[in-house]
């Protein structure tokens, strides 16, 4: 005759029979997983909270710092075009036909200030490569940003944002200031006053942030 368990009520384990293991004693706190984080799909984790405006450079030390990384750059231009300008040449040829209409003069450009222009072009050309590009993306910080005490890195990885990005964002730049007369370019530069971050729109697309060198 089989016996019949009253609800409630637990079979007795045969002799022989191992007893199954107890469950595992909860984590500190009693907290346990949630089902789909103990299959391997954690939730997300909810996003920390939002640095103050003050954390990041300040529009004014960002101007400065793109001044000081402009100097070398006009100053090599300045130099190719006023030896352009200072020896040219005039050429004067005289009307001897029948008409005579006398003597007709031309100043151009000399051989010297040919060569001079286009030896300081790519000097400077080459120099923002290295500053704005090379120095910016490796190190974190242009000339300019370096005497202004700032550096330029990823918002996600906080590292420098490399030699291709820093001259992207530089390409990026000199675009904007080519459409719309330069209106573009305008907002972009502006838009740190008022942004909680203090990114132009640049640093926005490329998720760029100008960071103390303190910090």
């Amino acid at each position: 005759m089989t016996d019949q368990l009253r609800p409630g009520s637990y079979p007795l384990s045969k002799p022989g029979a191992t007893a199954p293991p107890p469950p595992p004693p909860p984590p500190l706190g009693g907290y346990y997983p949630p089902p789909q984080a103990a299959h391997g799909n954690p939730s997300p984790l909810p996003p920390g909270p939002s640095l103050p405006p003050e954390a990041y450079a300040s529009w004014g030390s960002r101007v400065v710092a793109r001044l000081i990384d402009t100097v070398p750059v006009m100053l090599l231009l300045g130099i190719g075009v006023g030896v352009l300008l200072g020896t040219q040449e005039t050429a004067c040829l005289t009307d001897t036909s029948e008409y005579s209409l006398g003597e007709f003069c031309a100043t151009g450009a000399s051989t010297i200030g040919q060569v001079s222009i286009a030896v300081t072009t790519i000097l400077a050309l080459t120099f923002g490569i290295w500053n704005l590009g090379y120095r910016q993306g490796t190190t974190g910080s242009s000339i300019g940003q370096t005497i202004m005490k700032f550096r330029l890195v990823n918002e996600t990885t906080g590292k420098p944002v490399g030699f291709a990005m820093a001259l992207l964002r530089e390409i990026m730049y000199g675009v904007a200031g080519g459409l719309c007369f330069g209106v573009l370019y305008l907002i972009a530069v502006l838009f740190p006053l008022w942004d909680p971050k203090r990114q132009t729109l640049v640093d926005k697309m490329l998720k760029h942030v100008a960071l103390p060198m303190n910090s």
